[in-house]
């Protein structure tokens, strides 16, 4: 076993120890175990998985960040993340869809929207309903 930390810039958001870790890198999902050789890295959009000390499986959607393993100590700086049970999927169908529409009505030389804040926004809605699709 080893111990999991995931921090956003509110709150330690999760801390326990765990059995193995699967987290969204930027080249692909990338697993950790107990000894894992040290590591930092950037993650994308994209699910965490991790079994906690009674092997339950437990998913969150996490928007990116960082994550460095060191000395048995994963820790995961999140800009945001939310387990899966808490996700409302409503509200993430409406942000995709509202960020859709922006995306969709802006022209070619339409200056009064940053497109690549809007493709993020997207990204992350469309990860929050994949992952709440997974578990439910």
């Amino acid at each position: 076993m080893f111990r999991l930390s995931i921090v956003t810039p509110e709150k330690v958001f999760f801390e326990a120890d765990i059995k193995s870790l699967v987290v969204p890198g930027t080249e692909g999902y990338l697993g950790v175990l107990s000894n894992h050789a040290p590591l930092i890295t950037a993650l994308k959009p994209g699910r965490i998985e991790f079994r906690d000390a009674d092997e339950n499986v437990v998913l969150m959607a996490v928007s990116g960040g960082f994550l460095e393993v060191s000395n048995n100590v994963a820790t995961v700086l999140a800009d945001t993340v939310e387990r899966s049970d808490d996700i409302d999927i409503d509200r993430a169908q409406a942000a995709y869809d509202r960020e859709q529409s922006r995306l969709v009505s802006a022209g070619d030389d339409d200056t009064s929207i940053d497109l690549p804040t809007v493709r993020a926004a997207i990204e992350r809605a469309k990860n929050r309903i994949k992952v709440y699709k997974e578990t439910h």
